[in-house]
């Protein structure tokens, strides 16, 4: 299972520098292997709104929960009790702990364009990594 940070869907959605990266690995990768955090998809629905797109929110979750549809992960909440330590050991600041929590509790591979993972001993990789 892939999941998906949420730089890497705003990248696509927005039409930003990476776009086409991100729009390749997402035609050529199954969906049933992705997936999306609670609050990934919620920082996404925030942004999106904040900068007035609410058609590009509607289009999205429609998009993720096509079948098979995107998994959406969750943290357990006594686990965010873990946060405060990533943050000591790893400098990672609350959105990218609760992305590290639910990649390692889930057992997925991170997907992400935020280079502060690469402190952590989670591998990040890149849409283009995973693209054949």
């Amino acid at each position: 299972m892939l999941l998906i940070d949420t730089n890497v869907w705003l990248e696509s959605l927005l039409g930003q520098q990476r776009a086409d990266e991100v729009d390749g690995f997402l035609t050529t990768t199954d969906t049933h292997t992705l997936a999306i955090s609670d609050f990934a998809l919620h920082s996404v629905g925030l942004i999106l709104m904040r900068l007035g797109r609410p058609d590009l929110l509607g289009q999205f979750v429609t998009d993720i929960t096509a079948d098979p549809g995107v998994a959406v992960l969750t943290v357990d909440v006594p686990d965010l009790a873990r946060i405060p330590d990533l943050h000591a050991r790893f400098g990672l600041d609350f959105d990218d702990a609760y992305q590290y929590l639910a990649a390692q509790s889930h057992g997925c591979d991170l997907v992400s364009f935020d280079a502060a993972f690469d402190r952590t001993d989670l591998l990040r990789k890149t849409p283009a990594d995973l693209t054949p």
